[in-house]
Protein backbone atom coordinates (compact mmCIF):
# COMPACT_ATOMS: atom_id res chain seq x y z
CA UNK A 1 0.00 0.00 0.00
CA UNK A 2 1.35 3.39 -0.97
CA UNK A 3 2.19 5.71 1.89
CA UNK A 4 1.08 9.22 0.92
CA UNK A 5 2.19 12.25 2.88
CA UNK A 6 3.32 15.82 2.39
CA UNK A 7 2.17 18.44 -0.10
CA UNK A 8 0.72 17.54 -3.49
CA UNK A 9 -0.05 20.21 -6.08
CA UNK A 10 -3.15 19.51 -8.25
CA UNK A 11 -1.73 21.13 -11.36
CA UNK A 12 -3.67 23.64 -13.40
CA UNK A 13 -3.71 23.05 -17.14
CA UNK A 14 -2.11 26.12 -18.77
CA UNK A 15 -3.53 27.29 -22.08
CA UNK A 16 -1.78 29.34 -24.73
CA UNK A 17 -3.08 32.44 -26.51
CA UNK A 18 -5.07 30.25 -28.91
CA UNK A 19 -6.69 28.30 -26.07
CA UNK A 20 -4.66 25.13 -26.64
CA UNK A 21 -2.95 23.19 -23.87
CA UNK A 22 0.57 24.52 -23.28
CA UNK A 23 2.67 21.47 -22.26
CA UNK A 24 5.93 23.41 -21.96
CA UNK A 25 4.33 25.81 -19.48
CA UNK A 26 2.88 22.87 -17.54
CA UNK A 27 6.32 21.28 -17.39
CA UNK A 28 7.92 24.49 -16.09
CA UNK A 29 5.20 24.91 -13.49
CA UNK A 30 5.58 21.32 -12.32
CA UNK A 31 9.31 21.77 -11.84
CA UNK A 32 8.78 25.08 -10.03
CA UNK A 33 6.43 23.70 -7.39
CA UNK A 34 8.72 20.73 -6.78
CA UNK A 35 11.67 23.12 -6.50
CA UNK A 36 9.68 25.07 -3.90
CA UNK A 37 9.03 22.09 -1.66
CA UNK A 38 6.04 20.15 -2.98
CA UNK A 39 6.28 16.40 -2.35
CA UNK A 40 4.42 15.35 -5.50
CA UNK A 41 2.01 16.28 -8.25
CA UNK A 42 -1.59 15.57 -9.16
CA UNK A 43 -2.55 15.48 -12.83
CA UNK A 44 -6.16 15.76 -14.01
CA UNK A 45 -7.54 16.82 -10.65
CA UNK A 46 -10.48 19.21 -10.66
CA UNK A 47 -8.04 22.12 -10.73
CA UNK A 48 -6.76 20.84 -14.07
CA UNK A 49 -10.20 21.27 -15.73
CA UNK A 50 -10.30 17.67 -16.99
CA UNK A 51 -13.96 17.95 -17.96
CA UNK A 52 -13.04 20.46 -20.65
CA UNK A 53 -10.07 18.52 -22.05
CA UNK A 54 -10.11 16.10 -24.97
CA UNK A 55 -8.72 12.62 -24.50
CA UNK A 56 -5.54 13.56 -26.36
CA UNK A 57 -5.15 16.66 -24.19
CA UNK A 58 -5.58 14.59 -21.04
CA UNK A 59 -2.91 12.21 -22.27
CA UNK A 60 -0.58 15.14 -22.95
CA UNK A 61 -1.10 16.45 -19.41
CA UNK A 62 -0.42 13.04 -17.86
CA UNK A 63 2.62 12.45 -20.06
CA UNK A 64 4.08 15.83 -19.12
CA UNK A 65 3.50 15.39 -15.39
CA UNK A 66 4.85 11.84 -15.52
CA UNK A 67 8.01 12.97 -17.27
CA UNK A 68 8.66 15.59 -14.60
CA UNK A 69 8.00 13.10 -11.80
CA UNK A 70 10.31 10.59 -13.42
CA UNK A 71 13.09 13.16 -13.71
CA UNK A 72 12.58 14.35 -10.14
CA UNK A 73 11.82 10.98 -8.50
CA UNK A 74 8.57 12.51 -7.26
CA UNK A 75 5.24 10.70 -6.79
CA UNK A 76 2.42 11.31 -9.24
CA UNK A 77 -1.29 10.98 -8.50
CA UNK A 78 -3.68 10.98 -11.47
CA UNK A 79 -7.36 11.84 -11.44
CA UNK A 80 -9.29 8.79 -12.68
CA UNK A 81 -12.87 7.96 -11.80
CA UNK A 82 -13.81 5.11 -14.14
CA UNK A 83 -12.58 1.56 -14.58
CA UNK A 84 -11.34 2.45 -18.06
CA UNK A 85 -9.38 5.49 -16.86
CA UNK A 86 -7.89 3.50 -14.00
CA UNK A 87 -6.83 0.67 -16.31
CA UNK A 88 -4.93 3.21 -18.40
CA UNK A 89 -2.69 4.01 -15.42
CA UNK A 90 -0.99 0.64 -15.86
CA UNK A 91 0.95 2.41 -18.62
CA UNK A 92 2.04 5.24 -16.28
CA UNK A 93 4.73 3.78 -14.00
CA UNK A 94 5.19 7.12 -12.25
CA UNK A 95 1.60 7.03 -10.96
CA UNK A 96 1.57 5.91 -7.33
CA UNK A 97 -2.18 6.39 -6.89
CA UNK A 98 -5.39 7.55 -8.54
CA UNK A 99 -7.55 10.36 -7.18
CA UNK A 100 -11.07 9.00 -7.54
CA UNK A 101 -14.05 11.16 -6.68
CA UNK A 102 -17.11 9.88 -4.82
CA UNK A 103 -19.78 9.41 -7.52
CA UNK A 104 -21.35 12.86 -7.97
CA UNK A 105 -25.01 13.80 -8.36
CA UNK A 106 -26.53 10.32 -8.00
CA UNK A 107 -26.22 10.25 -4.17
CA UNK A 108 -26.00 6.44 -3.94
CA UNK A 109 -25.84 6.32 -0.13
CA UNK A 110 -22.85 5.21 1.91
CA UNK A 111 -23.35 1.52 1.14
CA UNK A 112 -23.40 2.32 -2.57
CA UNK A 113 -20.22 4.37 -2.28
CA UNK A 114 -18.46 1.50 -0.50
CA UNK A 115 -19.57 -1.00 -3.12
CA UNK A 116 -18.50 1.33 -5.92
CA UNK A 117 -15.00 1.78 -4.54
CA UNK A 118 -14.63 -1.91 -3.74
CA UNK A 119 -15.27 -2.72 -7.38
CA UNK A 120 -12.95 -0.02 -8.74
CA UNK A 121 -10.16 -0.81 -6.28
CA UNK A 122 -10.24 -4.52 -7.06
CA UNK A 123 -9.44 -3.86 -10.72
CA UNK A 124 -7.20 -0.80 -10.41
CA UNK A 125 -3.48 -1.18 -11.14
CA UNK A 126 -2.72 1.54 -8.57
CA UNK A 127 -4.15 2.34 -5.11
CA UNK A 128 -7.07 4.73 -4.90
CA UNK A 129 -7.28 7.99 -2.99
CA UNK A 130 -10.97 8.66 -2.45
CA UNK A 131 -11.90 12.27 -3.17
CA UNK A 132 -14.53 13.11 -0.56
CA UNK A 133 -16.04 16.51 -1.40
CA UNK A 134 -19.73 16.39 -0.46
CA UNK A 135 -20.54 19.99 -1.37
CA UNK A 136 -19.73 19.03 -4.97
CA UNK A 137 -20.90 15.41 -5.05
CA UNK A 138 -24.06 15.70 -2.95
CA UNK A 139 -23.05 12.58 -0.98
CA UNK A 140 -21.91 13.08 2.61
CA UNK A 141 -19.68 10.41 4.16
CA UNK A 142 -19.58 9.86 7.91
CA UNK A 143 -16.45 8.84 9.79
CA UNK A 144 -17.85 5.32 9.78
CA UNK A 145 -18.11 5.30 5.99
CA UNK A 146 -14.55 6.61 5.67
CA UNK A 147 -13.39 3.81 7.95
CA UNK A 148 -15.27 1.39 5.70
CA UNK A 149 -13.39 2.78 2.70
CA UNK A 150 -10.08 2.44 4.56
CA UNK A 151 -10.81 -1.27 5.05
CA UNK A 152 -11.11 -1.90 1.29
CA UNK A 153 -7.95 -3.43 -0.18
CA UNK A 154 -6.13 -1.07 -2.56
CA UNK A 155 -7.69 2.09 -1.09
CA UNK A 156 -4.74 4.13 0.18
CA UNK A 157 -6.37 7.24 1.58
CA UNK A 158 -8.77 10.12 1.21
CA UNK A 159 -8.58 13.65 -0.05
CA UNK A 160 -10.74 15.07 2.69
CA UNK A 161 -12.71 18.15 1.66
CA UNK A 162 -15.73 17.98 3.91
CA UNK A 163 -16.28 21.72 3.96
CA UNK A 164 -14.64 22.39 7.32
CA UNK A 165 -14.03 20.66 10.63
CA UNK A 166 -17.03 18.85 12.14
CA UNK A 167 -17.86 15.95 14.47
CA UNK A 168 -17.04 13.34 11.81
CA UNK A 169 -13.68 15.00 11.12
CA UNK A 170 -12.80 14.85 14.80
CA UNK A 171 -14.01 11.25 15.11
CA UNK A 172 -11.93 10.14 12.12
CA UNK A 173 -8.77 11.91 13.22
CA UNK A 174 -9.10 10.81 16.85
CA UNK A 175 -8.39 7.25 15.73
CA UNK A 176 -7.26 7.27 12.08
CA UNK A 177 -7.27 3.89 10.30
CA UNK A 178 -3.81 2.34 10.08
CA UNK A 179 -2.15 2.77 6.70
CA UNK A 180 -4.87 5.16 5.50
CA UNK A 181 -3.61 8.60 4.46
CA UNK A 182 -5.80 11.58 5.26
CA UNK A 183 -4.86 14.39 2.88
CA UNK A 184 -6.54 17.74 3.44
CA UNK A 185 -8.37 19.17 0.46
CA UNK A 186 -10.16 22.19 1.95
CA UNK A 187 -7.48 24.81 1.49
CA UNK A 188 -8.80 27.33 4.02
CA UNK A 189 -9.11 24.67 6.73
CA UNK A 190 -5.84 22.86 6.11
CA UNK A 191 -4.07 24.12 9.22
CA UNK A 192 -6.67 22.83 11.71
CA UNK A 193 -6.86 19.51 9.88
CA UNK A 194 -3.09 19.15 10.10
CA UNK A 195 -3.34 20.05 13.78
CA UNK A 196 -5.68 17.07 14.17
CA UNK A 197 -3.14 14.79 12.53
CA UNK A 198 -3.66 14.83 8.75
CA UNK A 199 -0.80 13.25 6.82
CA UNK A 200 -0.56 15.97 4.19
CA UNK A 201 -2.59 17.92 1.67
CA UNK A 202 -3.64 18.31 -1.94
CA UNK A 203 -4.02 22.07 -2.31
CA UNK A 204 -4.72 24.23 -5.33
CA UNK A 205 -3.73 27.29 -3.28
CA UNK A 206 -0.23 25.89 -3.00
CA UNK A 207 0.52 26.73 -6.63
CA UNK A 208 1.28 30.02 -4.89
CA UNK A 209 3.39 30.26 -1.72
CA UNK A 210 4.34 26.62 -2.25
CA UNK A 211 7.25 26.79 0.18
CA UNK A 212 5.04 28.23 2.92
CA UNK A 213 2.39 25.52 2.54
CA UNK A 214 5.10 22.85 2.59
CA UNK A 215 6.52 24.45 5.73
CA UNK A 216 3.05 24.48 7.33
CA UNK A 217 2.85 20.70 6.96
CA UNK A 218 6.39 20.25 8.25
CA UNK A 219 5.77 22.43 11.30
CA UNK A 220 2.59 20.63 12.35
CA UNK A 221 4.16 17.23 11.82
CA UNK A 222 7.26 18.19 13.81
CA UNK A 223 5.12 19.34 16.72
CA UNK A 224 5.96 23.05 16.42
CA UNK A 225 2.39 24.17 17.08
CA UNK A 226 3.18 27.80 17.86
CA UNK A 227 4.89 28.50 14.55
CA UNK A 228 2.49 26.26 12.63
CA UNK A 229 -0.55 28.05 14.03
CA UNK A 230 0.88 31.46 13.16
CA UNK A 231 1.72 30.39 9.61
CA UNK A 232 -1.68 28.78 9.15
CA UNK A 233 -3.36 32.04 10.18
CA UNK A 234 -1.37 33.88 7.49
CA UNK A 235 -2.07 31.34 4.75
CA UNK A 236 -5.83 30.95 5.29
CA UNK A 237 -6.68 34.44 3.90
CA UNK A 238 -4.61 33.63 0.81
CA UNK A 239 -6.58 30.45 0.23
CA UNK A 240 -9.83 32.32 0.77
CA UNK A 241 -8.81 34.93 -1.80
CA UNK A 242 -7.76 32.27 -4.32
CA UNK A 243 -11.17 30.61 -3.98
CA UNK A 244 -13.18 33.83 -4.20
CA UNK A 245 -14.32 32.64 -7.65
CA UNK A 246 -14.64 29.10 -9.02
CA UNK A 247 -11.33 27.23 -8.88
CA UNK A 248 -8.92 27.49 -10.69
CA UNK A 249 -9.81 30.88 -12.18
CA UNK A 250 -8.10 33.06 -9.57
CA UNK A 251 -5.16 30.68 -9.20
CA UNK A 252 -4.56 30.86 -12.95
CA UNK A 253 -4.88 34.63 -12.97
CA UNK A 254 -2.33 34.92 -10.16
CA UNK A 255 0.08 32.52 -11.87
CA UNK A 256 -0.24 34.51 -15.09
CA UNK A 257 0.39 37.76 -13.21
CA UNK A 258 3.61 36.19 -11.94
CA UNK A 259 4.59 35.26 -15.50
CA UNK A 260 4.48 31.54 -14.72
CA UNK A 261 1.82 30.52 -17.28
CA UNK A 262 1.20 32.11 -20.70
CA UNK A 263 -2.42 33.16 -20.15
CA UNK A 264 -4.97 33.20 -17.32
CA UNK A 265 -7.36 31.39 -19.65
CA UNK A 266 -9.93 28.83 -18.52
CA UNK A 267 -12.50 26.94 -20.54
CA UNK A 268 -16.27 27.11 -20.30
CA UNK A 269 -18.27 26.69 -18.18
CA UNK A 270 -15.64 28.63 -16.20
CA UNK A 271 -15.16 32.33 -16.81
CA UNK A 272 -11.99 34.30 -16.26
CA UNK A 273 -11.48 35.77 -12.81
CA UNK A 274 -12.43 39.40 -12.21
CA UNK A 275 -9.40 41.72 -11.96
CA UNK A 276 -10.45 42.68 -8.42
CA UNK A 277 -10.28 39.05 -7.32
CA UNK A 278 -6.85 38.68 -8.87
CA UNK A 279 -5.61 41.86 -7.18
CA UNK A 280 -6.94 40.72 -3.81
CA UNK A 281 -5.20 37.36 -4.14
CA UNK A 282 -1.91 38.97 -5.14
CA UNK A 283 -2.16 41.31 -2.15
CA UNK A 284 -2.59 38.34 0.19
CA UNK A 285 0.27 36.55 -1.56
CA UNK A 286 2.58 39.53 -0.98
CA UNK A 287 1.66 39.50 2.70
CA UNK A 288 2.79 35.88 3.13
CA UNK A 289 5.90 36.44 1.04
CA UNK A 290 4.95 34.15 -1.83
Amino acid sequence: MTSLHGLYIPLVTPFDADGAVAPAALERLAHQVLDDGATGLVALGTTGEPGSLTESEKQSVVDTAARVCRERSAPLVVGAATAEALAGLAAVPEAVAALTVVPPFVRPGEAGVLAHFARLAAASPVPLVVYDIPYRTGQYLTAGALRGLAAIPNVAGVKYAGGGINDDTVALMADPPAGFAVLGGDDTFISPLLALGAHGAILSSAHLATAQFAELIRLWQSGDAIRARALGHRLAPLSKALFAEPNPTVVKAALHAQGRIPTPGVRLPLLAAHPDSTAAALKQLAEVGG
